[in-house]
């Protein structure tokens, strides 16, 4: 297959496919803002633009795919090579996230018009959609730089940029507004302890290009200025992931933004925040590091462990499917945590493995209360009752997507668990190992409480009329359900993708 994307590709996107995939998305969006149509051009200019950015990633997956070992594309902007100069470096790590969020990005573009209509007054809608644009490009753009200090700034366009969509939640409930506010103080905090960090490693080396970080921090690891600026830059992009207890933003930004941004900014932007602090941690960092292989047993593992159970706990307690769904987020990024913690090729690639699964999983359950809150206007779980009879295909699509989440064998979600026990008890933590066990559990209770709700509780007006989410949403929501049943049969092409990525990271290149 990814011979024939190659033999397909015309040769001008082969060459320039790191610097196209963030140049699309960012010219479009002042153009999306001014277009005519009620927002309907700037919608379809979006679909065009992340459909591009899709093809493009997979351009650059055969690219990295296609050399033995694996390639590295690195790619100077303007003529300068790097180190001096900006430099967009791909290599099988950031790919697999490249690919996620473009894929992601298409496949929310094409279900958000029907909850855009519904949700964004009309005046706004085509700067809702260039707003989108640019956080989509920062993600695009955070994942593909190979310069610490523009990380900051595609990190900043895209949650100054989230911050604005959330905000247009208010449309729909008001306490969108707070949600945006504590939103912004809080990653306003993160990326400022990040670029503090960047700061105290360029006083130590001279440079930001992260490749040069890598060779020029192995002489300067016992260097104080090191230490200090690995801690900054820890707890930046720990708080930009949602780390427990760093996660307080995350619950109402996810349960009151506009349902479009909710199953975008689920399924993308703290994966995004992962992938950063994963290549800090094994590419401009090294194991080699006393204080980082501390860092790693000490903090990240019992965050991790808390987010599982604490927050799989609060998930028990809401009474909001939304609110019930965003902590779940929390625990799951505890799961991709530990994975990382562990310090392995195979710990890194059972994060990698659920951070990608969890993707499609989030994606798919916020869509579908997305045709919910569409249809039948509620949020709550008791809106949800008997709406398996009253909207079979919107529920079925969730309910896969839920069994996905607990862990249930043939679904994406058991794949990357039972990876991340088998990591867990290869490096002979057997009762962190129990702990993912117990977590599950808890995920059967607060998952199980909405499809019991869902599936076997009579409608609360069982007069109204069956009312499907619109077909536009259906697609999307089915191909994502759908891929969780694909990764949960034959997880072979993910599971190889997170595989070759940890092993960019600890050898160099796939094995």
């Amino acid at each position: 297959m990814m011979e024939l994307v190659l033999s397909l590709a015309p040769a001008w996107a082969e060459a320039h496919a790191p610097a196209l995939i963030v140049l699309l998305p960012m010219l479009a969006a002042p153009i999306a803002a001014f277009m005519p149509g009620k927002g309907r051009a700037a919608w379809l200019l979006t679909i065009g633009v992340t459909a591009a950015s899709t093809l493009l990633a997979l351009i650059m997956l055969a690219q990295v795919r296609s050399a033995e070992g694996g390639a590295v594309i690195s790619y100077a902007m303007g003529g300068w090579a790097p180190p001096h100069g900006i430099e967009f470096r791909v290599d099988a790590l950031n790919v697999l996230v490249l690919l996620l969020v473009s894929g992601i990005g298409f496949l929310t573009s094409i279900f958000g018009w029907p909850t855009i209509q519904a949700e964004i007054r009309e005046e706004k809608r085509a700067m809702f959609m260039a707003a989108f644009l640019i956080c989509f490009m920062g993600l695009l753009g955070v994942t593909a730089t190979g310069d610490a200090f523009n990380l900051f700034v595609f990190l900043e366009l895209s949650s100054i940029a989230t911050y604005v969509l959330v905000a247009l939640g208010a449309g729909r409930d008001r306490r969108a507004l707070p949600a945006a506010i504590n939103y912004l103080l809080m990653g306003t905090i993160g990326a400022s302890f990040y670029v503090v960090g960047v700061g105290f490693l360029y006083a130590a080396t001279g440079t930001l290009n992260m490749a040069d970080l890598a060779i020029l921090l192995q002489d300067t690891g016992g260097n104080r200025a090191v230490q200090v600026g690995f801690a900054f830059i820890l707890v930046g992009l720990g708080l930009k992931a949602a780390m427990f207890p760093l996660h307080q933003w995350l619950p109402n930004a996810y349960a009151y933004s506009p349902s479009f941004v909710t199953a975008f900014l689920a399924a993308t932007a703290t994966k995004v925040a992962i992938y950063a602090l994963v290549r800090f941690l094994f590419s401009v960092f090294s194991l080699d590091y006393i204080f980082e292989g501390a860092s790693l047993a000490l903090i990240l593992a019992p965050m991790g462990i808390a987010a599982m159970l604490a927050c799989s706990f609060q998930a028990i307690f809401q009474s909001d499917v939304r609110r019930t769904l965003a902590y779940s987020s929390v625990a799951q990024v505890g799961y991709m945590l530990l994975g990382i913690s562990l310090g392995t090729a195979a710990g890194v690639s059972a994060g990698m493995f659920h951070l990608v699964n969890h993707a499609i999983i989030k994606g798919a359950l916020f869509m579908a209360v997305a045709g919910v809150v569409l249809t039948y206007q509620g949020t709550r779980i008791h809106d949800f009752a008997g709406l398996g009879r009253q909207a079979p295909w919107t529920m079925t699509a969730f309910g896969i997507a839920a069994l996905s989440l607990i862990g249930v064998p043939l679904t994406a979600g058991f794949q990357s668990k039972f990876a991340l026990v088998s990591a867990l008890l290869d490096s002979g933590w057997w009762w962190a190992a129990m702990i993912v066990v117990f977590s599950s559990v808890l995920a059967v209770v607060y998952m199980g409480r909405i499809l019991e709700t869902v599936f076997f509780r009579p409608p609360n007006n069982p007069h109204k009329r069956r009312k499907e989410a619109p077909l536009l949403l259906l697609i999307p929501l089915w191909i994502m359900a759908l891929a969780n049943l694909w990764i949960g049969i034959n997880g072979n092409f993910v599971a190889g993708l997170a595989h070759d990525a940890a092993a960019a990271l600890f050898i160099g290149g796939p094995s």
